[in-house]
């Protein structure tokens, strides 16, 4: 991660709210020290939906009691539900951003539903919301990964330059997609793929702004730093007994190799929303400039 140039001509992405929170914190803040806060409160803010979805999973499994009337994973999907037109009525989030969430939802029950046949892990308390033996809320666990990259994306008002071209990251995103599901069938084929995210998006460099200052961190990176907080995220779930992974009957910690799978879902998600929201990207050419033979 490295500053660059100042970009203080860029089009502004924030709502109004999102505005006068941030005009409010930069009069408190300065120097580097203030940039480092002003990153992670920003961070904080774009994965605010995954983060109130942690926080009741904790909440629930502390306070929950068996006898209640309501089922924790039926308070849990309602929770969602009730948070998500919370953002929708305040504008925390755009409609894009709504539309991604519903899409993540889909396609991560649709996951859940195949690993959790093929025993890879379950949810052992019951609910009324629950489908082939999946709580519905599960969903919204995907839908605040496709929510964080949207939104963050936006807040730090980010661009792409040496994206690939959309035939490769399309490509990318299926295989990766359909190897969760084939991996139960034929030879895994994960670090090949994640050899391909290397060699696809090597080039491809975020810029992103903090404050009036642009700094720059290549894709790959951010998806490992990513796949990390994901990882810790995971362990929440586990350490609640939300859900139970096969053969670590004696441990909550999630296997660090789980970190692989979340670099590649990063991908599938980064993908389809880049390809959704369409921001500003540069597409290195096929061809050589004069200038630059």
């Amino acid at each position: 991660m490295n500053a660059a140039t100042n970009a203080p001509g860029q089009t502004d992405t924030t709502t109004a709210l999102e505005l006068r929170l941030g005009q409010r914190i930069r009069r408190h803040l300065d120097g580097f020290s203030g940039l480092f806060i002003l990153f992670v409160l920003k961070q904080g803010w774009a994965c605010l939906f995954g983060g109130l979805m942690l926080g009741a999973i904790l909440i629930s499994h502390a306070l929950w009691s068996p006898g209640w009337p309501l089922h924790r994973y039926d308070a849990l999907f309602l929770f969602a539900l009730l948070t998500q037109a919370v953002f929708l009525a305040c504008k925390l989030e755009t409609r894009q951003e709504a539309l991604i969430i519903l899409l993540f939802h889909l396609t991560g029950t649709a996951m859940e539903w195949f690993k959790v046949h093929a025993g890879s892990w379950s949810y052992p308390e019951p609910g009324f919301f629950k489908i082939l033996h999946v709580p519905l809320f599960s969903g919204f666990m995907y839908a605040s990964v496709g929510s964080y990259i949207a939104r963050v994306i936006r807040l730090f008002d980010m661009r792409f330059l040496a994206y690939p071209r959309s035939g490769f990251s399309l490509a990318l995103a299926l295989a990766i997609y359909l190897n969760f599901f084939t991996h139960h069938f034929i030879p895994d084929l994960r670090w090949l793929l994640v050899l391909a995210t290397i060699g696809i998006y090597w080039r491809c460099t975020i810029l992103y702004r903090v404050f009036d200052t642009q700094w720059r961190m290549r894709l790959p990176l951010a998806a490992f730093l990513s796949s990390i907080a994901l990882w810790i995220a995971e362990n929440i779930g586990t350490f609640t007994g939300t859900w139970l992974y096969a053969h670590r009957q004696f441990t909550w910690v999630v296997h660090p190799q789980k970190l692989v799978s979340w670099y590649l879902l990063l991908y599938v998600a980064f993908i389809t929303v880049t390809l959704l929201l369409r921001p500003d990207r540069e597409v290195p050419s096929l061809t050589r400039s004069p200038a630059s033979r």
